[in-house]
């Protein structure tokens, strides 16, 4: 499950970061701390969003 994980986690680390980064800038926070801020707070809470989505495809498998 660790591998799937890995490879969900390429997809939905980027999309989740991506998506804090244009909030980000659409709110304002166009300066370097706030869109690095975004993209690790889009980074992190990727690592759980692609461990579910790994554990209920392995549970339906």
């Amino acid at each position: 499950m660790l591998r799937l994980a890995s490879i969900l986690y390429a997809m939905a680390g980027t999309v989740l970061a991506g998506s804090c980064v244009v909030v980000a800038l659409t709110m304002g926070y166009d300066t370097l701390p706030y869109i690095v801020g975004a993209a690790a707070i889009g980074a992190i809470v990727g690592i759980p969003v692609a461990y579910l989505v790994a554990k209920a495809i392995e549970n339906n498998s």
